[in-house]
């Protein structure tokens, strides 16, 4: 699939990955997570997968360095959309093409915020515009934060853990389906809520 984007992104993506192998990778895999919740394309499970793989009694330490260096950059995605959405924000949103998705999130932002977080930094759908979203709309900073270490963490050590128990096999089964199997989680439990919520 990367093939297949456009020129700048695909040399962002072959950094990425040739960070993956650098002396300092542990420090890089820290700043991409960091910065992919705010604005980098590229997502930190490029660096993640083949660092596991190279060093897999690592497999923890690398997943609580994407986790915390992730939800870090998450605030400051949220201090953006709370005081600079207009100036950086916006436009952010608008590069990804998302305006239509924020609108629509403002009526259950409210309520839901706290389900919107995690379904945010669980699933494919970008962080980054998860993070903006929540600050422009005011979700409390705290709900906010416990959210992002739910999903972001619950997605890096699955995949740390899925490395290091069965190494190179199921990276492929990693790449290219593991945003179906967290989106179809995320949809159950979506749905599971919102049961128990009828149900009362």
């Amino acid at each position: 699939m990367i093939q297949t984007l456009f020129s700048p992104l695909r040399r962002l993506y072959d950094w990425t990955m040739r960070m993956a192998a650098h002396r300092l990778a542990e420090r890089y895999l820290a700043f991409v997570s960091f910065i992919e919740s705010v604005i980098f394309p590229i997502p930190p499970d490029v660096m993640l997968i083949p660092m596991v793989l190279a060093h897999r009694d690592r497999y923890l330490r690398y997943a609580t360095v994407c986790t915390i260096a992730s939800v870090i950059g998450g605030v400051g995605g949220y201090l953006i959309g709370y005081g600079l959405f207009d100036v950086i924000g916006e436009p952010i949103v608008s590069f990804y093409g998302y305006e239509k998705a924020l609108d629509q999130a403002r009526a259950s932002f409210e309520e839901y915020g706290w389900l919107i977080v995690i379904g945010g930094g669980l699933t494919p759908l970008p962080f980054k515009i998860v993070t903006i979203a929540s600050g422009a709309m005011e979700l409390d900073l705290m709900t906010f934060v416990l959210a992002s270490l739910v999903s972001r963490g619950m997605r890096f050590y699955i995949v740390s853990i899925l490395l290091r128990l069965f190494g190179g096999p199921i990276r492929t089964l990693i790449e290219e389906r593991f945003g179906l199997m967290t989106t179809a989680f995320f949809i159950l439990l979506v749905g599971g809520f919102l049961a128990v919520k009828w149900l009362h």
